[in-house]
């Protein structure tokens, strides 16, 4: 059985993982929306942010990590927080923002499931997507180059655990603009600025690191975890300070139906 998402461990670096919901949320025309909906919450920090610019709304928020909702409700005790699979999640009649921070790169068919919410909405209904787009990236790369040399290469090989790449802004276009009135797609490139090497290996455990490590055990956990954090400083220069930029490019989505 997999493990479930840590909201502790999510959260070691929350202001930089809010900034982007926060980028995406400034973008949103809706003054006056109804119902709001924060799709993968997590433990509730965009969530927070949603209640913040739409304090009349109703807000709710769907992960499907326990833990991470038990965050969430303990954060924002007088919100709503149900447990959903966004591979079938539908909204209800009358929603009028869908917003997902960092949650559709994990799923495989996440452009269908995008254009399947989209239609659900009602006219002026507005989806706002933001993805890590950074499968290139070294620190990515070097989860599944890592993965495949050591005692740990079998368990790994049979978990596929490395995401697919997001289709390119020209592909989401073609797919979301035809079932929309509005469609912005940008990227940005963010500078995330860790304390040192071993930061770098405490954020991506908290996200993209953790399907590769949740499928070993014991000492074979920790020797894959001890190589990764080996390779990610041999990779990436500390600047004169110890600290260490972590280039993270993002990849945003704002339709309005």
């Amino acid at each position: 059985m997999a493990e479930d998402w840590s909201a502790k461990q999510y959260l070691k670096f929350e202001d930089e993982r809010t900034r982007p919901p926060r980028d995406l949320l400034a973008q949103i025309p809706l003054t006056n929306p109804k119902r709001v909906v924060d799709l993968g919450c997590g433990p509730g920090n965009s969530t927070e942010l949603l209640i913040e610019r739409y304090p009349n709304a109703e807000v709710i928020g769907v992960d499907s990590s326990p833990d991470m909702l038990r965050q969430a409700r303990e954060r924002l005790p007088n919100c709503k927080f149900v447990q959903g699979d966004l591979e079938t999640w539908l909204p209800e009649p009358g929603t009028d923002l869908l917003f997902g921070n960092a949650v559709f790169q994990w799923l495989p068919d996440h452009p269908q499931v995008l254009a399947r919410l989209l239609t659900a909405l009602p006219t002026g209904g507005v989806l706002a997507v933001q993805m890590p787009d950074n499968t290139h990236e070294p620190a990515l790369q070097l989860m599944a180059k890592v993965g495949a040399d050591g005692p740990w290469a079998d368990a790994i090989a049979k978990s596929d655990a490395a995401r697919n790449d997001l289709l390119t802004p020209e592909q989401f276009y073609d797919l979301l603009r035809p079932l929309c009135n509005h469609l912005d797609v940008w990227h940005t490139h963010y500078q995330h600025l860790m304390p040192n090497h071993a930061g770098v290996v405490e954020w991506f455990k908290g996200s993209s690191l953790r399907p590769f490590y949740e499928v070993l055990e014991g000492r074979t956990r920790e020797q894959y975890l001890a190589a990764y954090a080996d390779a990610i400083t041999r990779t990436y220069s500390a600047r004169y300070d110890g600290k260490v930029m972590l280039r993270f490019p993002r990849l945003f989505i704002l339709a309005v139906r």
